[in-house]
């Protein structure tokens, strides 16, 4: 072997090793549908929901750019209904993955988590928009693989909210259709879920400590009704359109998110003294429903709130 090769080789094993390690892992997911009752309000009222897991939303799945998702959607054998999965994040055959399965079966089926963001999810069994309003809906967020950047930096809390509206007739799905009856916006299931100001039987809000980095991962779930989420007492520092890091807005007041579209909002309170935020639809019929939500920047903060499991505070 000639000194030239010998170099050459040197020099490529040398790049090789210095280069950072880009792993990409198989994620396995199972979610159950579940035909079950849940609370829609912070009194405790009982609703006939349709739901992944028995919940409104259904659980985060949280994955790198790069994984295989390995999911298996169970549904429950004392359901009526047939349901099934439509990830908004997979490139798939939506004849075959997202096609329904009847009471007692399941499906299973795998995608590669090709762009980063964060994406709704929500069951595509017809009619499909009776489905959504009954709860059948939730987040997954694709992690970018090349980390946190000067642009796209690491926030020190996070938290997922997800908007859906509310019809208490579970029945009539024509009325849903051409959106009639709908009495409530649920944020995260309930209505003022986390406001107090509006709710005084609610138990829950954000928390942060003064100067932190808050990113809202907001997801507009409703099936007939664009969102316009508005930080009060606050601008939007970073917006990042579908939560893709390359799609970054700075400064914004009041950022648009369609049907089912996402967005990852950055907030960054004063450092200097105690605030607080309203997060809102600013569709002052939404908001007036229950889409509001306060964020209490203050010393005090729970130090767990915002991170790990409890990014989505129910």
């Amino acid at each position: 072997m000639s000194i030239g090769n010998r170099t050459t080789i040197a020099l490529a094993l040398t790049a090789l090793l210095a280069a950072p390690a880009a792993w990409s892992a198989t994620v396995k997911v199972t979610m159950h549908a579940k035909e079950t009752k849940v609370t829609i309000d912070n009194k405790g009222t009982e609703y006939p929901a349709w739901t992944f897991d028995g919940t409104i939303p259904g659980p985060v799945i949280r994955v790198t750019q790069g994984d295989t998702v390995e999911f298996e959607l169970i549904n429950d054998a004392t359901n009526k209904e047939s349901h099934s999965m439509d990830f908004h994040a997979a490139v798939v055959d939506v004849l075959d993955e997202f096609a329904p399965i009847k009471p007692g079966q399941s499906k299973k089926f795998k995608f590669d988590a090709k762009y980063p963001g964060t994406f709704m999810y929500h069951c595509g069994s017809m009619p499909m928009h009776q489905h959504i309003a009954r709860g059948m809906y939730g987040v997954i967020i694709v992690d970018p693989k090349g980390g946190f950047t000067k642009d796209f930096p690491k926030p020190d809390r996070e938290y997922v909210v997800v908007q859906g509206q509310f019809f208490p007739n579970a029945d009539d799905h024509h009325a849903m259709m051409d959106n009639v009856g709908y009495s409530n916006t649920l944020i995260n299931g309930k209505i003022f879920h986390y406001d107090p100001v509006h709710d005084p039987d609610a138990k829950l809000v954000l928390e942060a400590k003064p100067g932190e980095r808050v990113r809202i991962h907001y997801v507009n779930a409703n099936i007939n009704l664009p969102a316009a989420i508005h930080p009060i007492a606050g601008i939007w520092d970073k917006v990042y359109l579908n939560g893709n890091p390359k799609n970054v807005l700075e400064g914004m007041a009041t950022v648009q998110l369609g049907v089912s579209e996402a967005a990852s909002l950055d907030i960054v309170s004063p450092a200097d003294h105690a605030t607080n935020n309203a997060i809102v639809d600013h569709t002052m019929g939404a908001a007036m429903r229950g889409a509001i939500t306060v964020l209490m920047n203050k010393p005090d903060a729970d130090p767990t709130l915002g991170k790990g499991d409890k990014i989505i505070l129910r």
